[in-house]
Formats: structure tokens, sequence, C-alpha cells
């Protein structure tokens, strides 16, 4: 069994929202990927982003179809910096970093990412609750991973679709567990190896 942690949608244009509402969300994104890399979980960097004249941006898609018209156009080009991950959470060499053209995260090569780890079971975080990080799991349960949420590495602009999902969705595919708790499993699978 191989885990691999999941950080997506941790990119300046999108995360940094949440840091200045005064979310812990980057913090304890922080906590995850520090107790990943202590333990040699891989890590695997996910963010959205769109290649010149938004190509990926069909008229149809309500979330994406008007954003090449949109003031957000010059922030979500492959190399703005609005795209890029955040400073707190930069990925060390060697660290994939997987661009998305969609909510979802496998809307990418993400899935060839993680066959070439040999990935069995996922640990999500990321920001929102109700795009990326419910879109990823819907498909990573189809494709039978293992799934974990770090409830508090996620958030959302609605407090209240974030909780339902936390309590009432995501318990249906996933473990539910703070950052802290999985830490510490970490630590104790880590002293049982040793």
């Amino acid at each position: 069994m191989t885990t691999a942690l999941l950080l997506m949608d941790f990119q300046n244009g999108i995360a940094g929202r949440y840091a200045e509402g005064g979310s812990d969300v980057i913090v304890n994104a922080q906590r995850a990927l520090a107790a990943a890399r202590a333990a040699g979980v891989p890590v695997v960097f996910v963010r959205v982003a769109f290649r010149e004249g938004f190509p990926e941006a069909a008229a149809r898609n309500k979330s994406f179809g008007a954003i090449a018209q949109s003031p957000l156009a010059p922030h979500m080009g492959e190399e703005s910096e609005g795209t890029q991950i955040v400073a707190d959470l930069a990925p060390l060499p060697g660290e994939p970093v997987v661009v998305k053209r969609r909510i979802g995260a496998f809307a990418s090569d993400l899935d060839a990412v993680l066959r070439g780890l040999g990935t069995t079971d996922l640990v999500l975080a990321g920001v929102s609750t109700s795009g990326v990080v419910l879109s990823t799991i819907r498909h990573a349960a189809d494709y039978d991973f293992g799934l974990t949420v770090l409830a508090d590495a996620c958030a959302d602009q609605d407090p209240g679709v974030h909780r339902v999902l936390l309590e009432k969705v995501f318990p249906r595919q996933a473990d539910v567990v703070t950052v802290d708790a999985w830490a510490s499993a970490l630590g104790q699978d880590a002293s049982a190896r040793a």
C-alpha cells in the first residue's frame, strides 16, 4: 500500500483568499506537508491553469466558459503568478506539480503520476471543499483509491456547505480526520516499521 498526499489548488489566486480571511487552512496544510515529507509519503501538488487563449474553456462550461473574457483571465495562465503554488507550500525538487484544466484533480495527468508512484491510497487537502476536494473524492473513489480527507486542511467560501460535506457526504467514501490525527498515525506507522 502506497499513500500520496494531494495538496490541491493551494495557489496564490485561490488559497490566498482564505489566508486573507483568517483561515488556518494553509498553516494546517503546511503541517500535513511536513508530516508527509518526514514520513517519506509522496506529495503531489495540483493547480488549475489554462493555456494561452484558454482553448480548454468551452463556452458551455458554467465554471470556466467566460474566463477568457473575464478580469481573471490574465491571472489564470499557466505561467501567471495567480496559478503558482503559495510560497508557504513550495514544492521541493522532484515533487510533482500537476496542472488541471477543470475543477477535479483528475482533469489532468494525475492518474498517470499516481500510477507511476504506485499509489493505492490518497490523502486529500485543498480549497475549496465543494470544488476540487468533492470532485476529486468522487473520481478517486470510482478508481478504487483508499481515501482520507484532512478536514482542517480543507476550506470553502460557504461554511455550511463545508460542514455538510465533511460530516455527511465525504464519510461515505473517505475517512475524515484532522491533520494532527493523520500525522500521529503516520508517526505510529513509522515507529512500527522501525
